[in-house]
């Protein structure tokens, strides 16, 4: 990992912002699930230990530029708090009055969380103005939000290139790790892939394709493959440019370096709810009454079979309607797998993190990513802007 981290620098009485990734989900300022909370810790108690006046930014939801009461960051800073053991005060605004007397009034080893950055219409485009307002709040900026770092905004990006900017633990850690699985993995290395389009993975199967021996393929993302390759797909949703991807997909696959593998057989349903009868078929003997909604048990023994033998073992994307339990099977099924692999697994985060907590081996997982979309693009092996701005950690004093 080549960038500076908090190791690289002195925080000592020097006001740090810190960019975390706290969007937790939140129902009536109830936080669902708070581990993009707990993965930050490491860094917060280091600043705090070292001296550090920590000015907290995040975002939570969508507000598109605009104050929203229910999306306000207060939720968060209280569960930050009961984790800490400290009050964590947070200021009514991002920039204005309230931000820079929140900050003034912090001591050597105190926090303040600013209000939700995505109320500033400027956060989103990058806003050169919004940039330069939150850089004087602080002497030193830290990245810990891989989860945006694929995003060039004005609290990820923009500011980086105003203040000293280097990594925080759970930064440089997602960055070891995906890192290592790419370049330099134990092999064989088995992916799986699965979700719900082709076209919203295309990068990273391209990419993964010259890169790891063995392919999987599930979720929604393979009935357009079963498509491609003449079967029906009953009354499963397949766009025709999916089916196009796939064929070109297939057609482009590169002989004898990566095995490609598909679903063998399926759970299919009448409809997608709850208590709602199934039936195990065949890949190519999907009835056209039927929606497919789940990888069948004679598929989950193989790709059980396929990272027994592993040396690594990445995973991006659940393979079933894993929100319903009876649905659910093919993705705990595998999960239960990979947590009892030798292998050095390494799961991407978001829904699949939430299903593999649900079959109960997260913590026989090596590495569960925080990111989403950015742990896509960094397997698609494209350059994350809030990663690239960040200090190289030659180029750092001490």
């Amino acid at each position: 990992m080549s960038k500076a981290t908090i190791d690289d620098i002195d925080v000592a009485g020097r006001r740090v912002l810190l960019r975390v990734d706290f969007n937790v989900p939140l129902d009536n300022g109830h936080i669902g699930d708070d581990r993009r909370i707990r993965a930050a810790l490491p860094t917060i108690r280091t600043l705090r230990k070292r001296g550090a006046r920590t000015i907290l930014v995040t975002h939570v939801g969508r507000p598109k530029g605009k104050v929203d009461a229910r999306l306000s960051v207060a939720p968060v800073a209280q569960r930050l708090g009961e984790l800490l053991g400290v009050p964590v005060p947070v200021a009514a605004d991002v920039v204005g009055p309230s931000a820079q007397a929140l900050v003034g009034t912090l001591g050597d080893g105190d926090l303040g969380m600013l209000e939700n950055v995505r109320f500033e219409p400027g956060e989103e485009r990058n806003d050169p103005e919004l940039a330069s307002r939150l850089a004087s709040l602080a002497d030193i900026f830290v990245n810990d939000a891989f989860g945006t770092a694929h995003r060039a905004h004005a609290s990820t990006e923009g500011v980086a290139h105003i203040l000293p900017a280097v990594a925080g633990y759970l930064m440089a850690r997602e960055l070891e790790v995906l890192g290592s699985v790419l370049d330099n993995p134990r092999r064989p290395v088995v992916a799986i892939l699965g979700g719900a389009k082709i076209s919203t993975k295309l990068g990273v199967l391209t990419n993964l394709m010259t890169r790891v021996d063995r392919l999987h393929i599930g979720g929604a993302m393979a009935w357009p493959f079963f498509r491609a390759k003449g079967a029906a797909t009953g009354r499963s949703s397949v766009a025709e440019e999916e089916v196009t991807l796939a064929r070109d997909l297939l057609d482009r696959m590169p002989d004898g370096r990566c095995t490609f593998n598909l679903p063998v057989d399926v759970v299919v349903a009448g409809e997608v709810r709850d208590g709602e009868p199934t039936e195990v078929v065949s890949w190519d003997a999907i009835p056209d009454a039927a929606m497919v909604v789940d990888v069948g048990p004679a598929t989950v023994a193989a790709i059980a079979a396929s990272v027994a033998s592993a040396g690594t073992v990445i995973w991006n994307g659940p393979l079933g309607v894993y929100e319903i339990e009876e649905f659910a099977q093919g993705t705990r099924g595998v999960a239960r797998a990979v947590a009892e692999s030798d292998a050095v697994s390494v799961i991407g985060g978001g829904d699949l993190a939430s299903a593999v907590e649900d079959a109960g081996v997260t913590d026989k997982i090596d590495f569960i990513s925080t990111g989403g979309g950015a742990t896509l693009e960094f397997l698609e092996g494209r350059v994350l802007p809030g990663v690239s701005a960040l200090r190289d950690r030659v180029a750092v004093p001490g």
